[in-house]
């Protein structure tokens, strides 16, 4: 008999599989790499949303939470992913300038924004007015950090690389058995791929579509990340992702001409040498109607449970949303009610 059967391993999955480990808890993970949003993701983890100078929500308790979990990682896995760098916020007017002083007073935001503004110093880079610094920011390589976490599973005999069939999955007295497996738990981090599922289809969420370019200049040289219309971030050897773009509407993961131009166009507007486009990526963002998680039990079958509706913050929510959501099962912790799905539970489950 498991503790728990997990499905899906992206960054929630991965979240969730870690602390179980932590816990010494008995847990297989199903995972047919389906969904890509995690892989292709920026990895960057930032506490402001940049276009309004505001904290996202709860980052200054996820920031405290999620640097240690991705250190420790790198530890125990033996692999550099966790990259350190700053954000500059590049501005577009002298009103902009002004609203970013305004911020620095606020104290939500203050402690990760730079009250002293930069001159740009970069002769390639376009930037009329000056640049506010955004504080302890940085990127994870998710690319790296799930193939190793994946390698780490399989070493151990816990990872199962195939399709959950939901069909195949028996409910028995609040206990699970799946082709074989015996589980007192079972829970969906399905990203995405969510709305396939039969049990939780019914939660809102939508699917947001982003896309990513890798550019290649040797002119450019910056070492720091730029926050414009869209976000450059330097990976090295003359390498920098930019991105992401947002559409509601295609739910397709397949790259487009149409993104890779506005990238490009968006990008020659800040750059003022030459570059070339080597990679292009896509994935369809597990986005949620409130923009929150959906995290939490189902509200007809006990002991299955949901952790998801992560959007483009996956990187800062997943280690602290994880947690809680173990304490929920294991300690009977109330989870936030800005979390739990139980928020959409009245007015949108039917039954069957």
């Amino acid at each position: 008999m498991l503790d728990h059967i997990l499905v899906g391993l992206g960054l929630s999955g991965l979240a969730v599989a870690e602390e179980l480990e932590k816990r010494g808890r008995d847990y297989v993970v199903f995972e047919d790499n389906s969904q890509s949003s995690s892989y292709v993701a920026g990895g960057i983890f930032n506490p402001v949303i940049l276009k309004r100078f505001t904290a996202a929500w709860n980052a200054a308790e996820q920031m405290k939470t999620a640097l240690p979990f991705y250190e420790h990682l790198e530890k125990k896995l033996g692999v550099h992913f966790v990259h350190k760098w700053n954000i500059y916020r590049r501005f577009h007017s002298v009103e902009e300038q002004n609203d970013w002083f305004v911020a620095t007073d606020k104290p939500g935001v203050a402690p990760f924004l730079d009250p002293e503004l930069k001159r740009n110093k970069n002769p390639n880079l376009d930037a009329g007015h000056a640049l506010g610094k955004v504080l302890h920011t940085g990127n994870i390589d998710t690319e790296l950090l799930l193939d190793n976490y994946r390698a780490h599973l399989a070493k151990n005999g816990l990872l199962k690389n195939e399709r959950f069939d939901h069909a195949a999955l028996v409910i028995d007295n609040d206990k699970f058995s799946y082709k074989g497996l015996a589980s007192k738990n079972i829970i969906f981090c399905e990203g995405f791929g969510l709305k396939k599922n039969p049990y939780f289809s019914y939660l809102p969420l939508r699917g947001n579509k982003g896309e990513y370019i890798t550019i290649r200049s040797k002119e450019l040289k910056l070492d720091f990340a730029v926050k414009s219309s869209v976000f450059l971030m330097p990976l090295g050897n003359d390498l920098y992702k930019a991105g992401a773009t947002y559409d509601h509407e295609d739910k397709t993961p397949v790259p487009t001409e149409k993104a890779r131009l506005r990238l490009i166009n968006e990008l020659r507007k800040f750059i003022k040498c030459d570059f070339e486009v080597v990679d292009q990526v896509a994935g369809i963002r597990p986005a949620t109607a409130d923009r929150k998680p959906l995290v939490g039990e189902h509200p007809e079958i006990s002991n299955m449970y949901c952790c998801n509706g992560f959007g483009s913050r996956g990187v800062l929510i997943a280690p602290n949303v994880s947690l809680a959501l173990l304490d929920h099962i294991e300690n009977d912790m109330d989870l936030d009610t800005e979390v739990d799905l139980r928020r959409f539970t009245r007015k949108h489950y039917r039954q069957g």
